[in-house]
């Protein structure tokens, strides 16, 4: 009977099933029921929720508060490519003052415009504090998932949006989302050029360097204290970390010739890099505090664009030494190298996937780069981006489920998200310059 009664209550059923557990908590604050669902299944679609206007427990607060967070955290979750959020005006209920509970909901006024989920809420601001306290509901269900109370200075409500959001998305599908990140990306204006920094939102943009110079490949630490990049600031590609905290920089390869930055390994400890100094282009690890340096590949060829694996076993790559930029493997220590990807005669700036499983590239077809993802077995081949424009230079979010590329035609150049499909594509930053290279950030405290 409850499977036919789901059948009946809910517009749409993914291919893969809700995998649900209950577990019987006090209310507050506490996960009464968890649901996660396979956002990445092929036939799955958009969650569709009821974000109501948080209601004000301070008669002398008004109402504009309250529809002002609650538009937030709509439009955080419509960043994320999974959510509906239904419009106001189909709203049945009306806004009470006091706690949004089970007993004063009726479901199915909720469930006849649409709704599989909704979102209740207080809000008081008062001596600079902003105090929210949330009930997330299945509709379909007539359950509570979550009930919590957030605390944040007044000024800081666009995190508590996100904050809200991310413990909705958590709620779904396990996963707290990207809301917390940020996009290091380069903007070049003539020769001179500088690295970029803006918030998930596309909020808060900052220059991060002075160097206006060249520079290419920046490069996050696993912790995001750190940010690796090359320069040309002195006359010679060199490259140099730069601490996000203190904004201090120190140069960590000036060889004579080349030096590119590549990935840092997932604990933090190395860094990639592609030396020319012995005569060639090689892959060779630094160890950060060290400077010690180890070469991992030897050969005739140019190789390029090394970027470790999540578990730091495995290490993809850039070389023509099958006659073409192709995408390589190779295990951490240099040893069984293998190609991965034959279509295309130009394929380059892999990106693995925080998740494991697929690497993001650039790959030259019809004219133009766009976004490509394989497998690290060189299978299931899927292109992401199409169109007249170069689409290039992708990285993966840290949940795996969003990449940002840079996107140029010959009147514009943006940085773009799009989800780990190719759908929900957004325009995080443009301009009439050249931005290239986005990096994006590990999840931020």
């Amino acid at each position: 009977m409850k499977g036919k009664y789901l059948l009946m209550k809910r517009k749409y059923i993914p291919a893969v099933l809700i995998i649900a557990f209950c577990l019987l908590v006090s209310l507050a604050g506490n996960v009464r029921a968890k649901v996660y669902i396979d956002v990445d299944s092929p036939t799955f679609q958009l969650f569709p929720i009821a974000v109501c206007d948080f209601v004000a427990v301070d008669s002398e607060m008004g109402q504009a508060p309250g529809s002002s967070l609650a538009e937030e955290i709509s439009r955080y979750l419509m960043m994320t490519g999974y959510f509906n959020s239904l419009n106001k005006k189909s709203f049945l209920d009306e806004q009470k003052e006091g706690e949004p509970s089970l007993a004063n909901i009726t479901f199915s006024d909720w469930s006849v415009i649409g709704a599989d989920y909704l979102l209740k809420g207080n809000l008081l601001i008062k001596n600079g504090k902003a105090v929210a306290e949330c009930w997330f509901f299945d509709v379909v269900h007539a359950e509570l998932l979550f009930s919590k109370k957030y605390n944040v200075p007044d000024k800081e409500q666009k995190n508590l949006a996100k904050s809200i959001a991310s413990d909705i998305l958590f709620a779904l599908t396990g996963d707290q989302g990207d809301f917390n990140t940020r996009i290091a990306f380069v903007a070049k204006k003539g020769t001179k050029a500088d690295i970029y920094i803006v918030n998930y939102d596309g909020l808060e943009l900052k220059v991060l360097t002075k160097h206006q110079s060249i520079i290419v490949s920046p490069r996050w630490s696993p912790d995001g204290r750190f940010l690796a990049f090359t320069s040309f600031k002195d006359g010679n590609p060199e490259v140099y970390i730069k601490d996000m905290k203190n904004g201090g920089e120190r140069k960590a390869a000036s060889f004579e010739g080349l030096n590119l930055c590549g990935y840092w390994s997932p604990d933090g400890q190395k860094i990639l890099l592609t030396l020319s100094k012995d005569g060639n282009e090689e892959i060779y690890i630094l160890e950060v505090e060290t400077l010690k340096l180890k070469r991992l590949t030897s050969s005739y060829s140019i190789d390029v664009s090394p970027a470790w694996s999540p578990d730091g076993k495995k290490i993809v790559f850039v070389s023509n030494r099958g006659g073409s930029p192709q995408i390589y493997l190779m295990e951490a220590d240099g040893g069984n190298i293998k190609r991965i990807t034959f279509e295309g005669n130009y394929n380059t700036t892999p990106s693995w996937s925080p998740r494991g499983g697929r690497i993001a590239y650039e790959g030259l077809i019809n004219g133009n780069f766009q976004i490509f993802t394989i497998d690290e077995e060189g299978n299931n081949l899927l292109q992401l981006t199409f169109g007249e424009a170069d689409n290039e230079s992708p990285s993966w979010s840290p949940s795996g489920r969003q990449i940002v590329y840079s996107s140029r035609t010959n009147l514009k150049s943006k940085i773009c998200i799009m989800n780990a499909n190719g759908l929900n594509v957004r325009v995080l930053n443009e301009n009439n310059g050249n931005l290239t290279m986005p990096m994006w950030s590990p999840r931020l405290k």
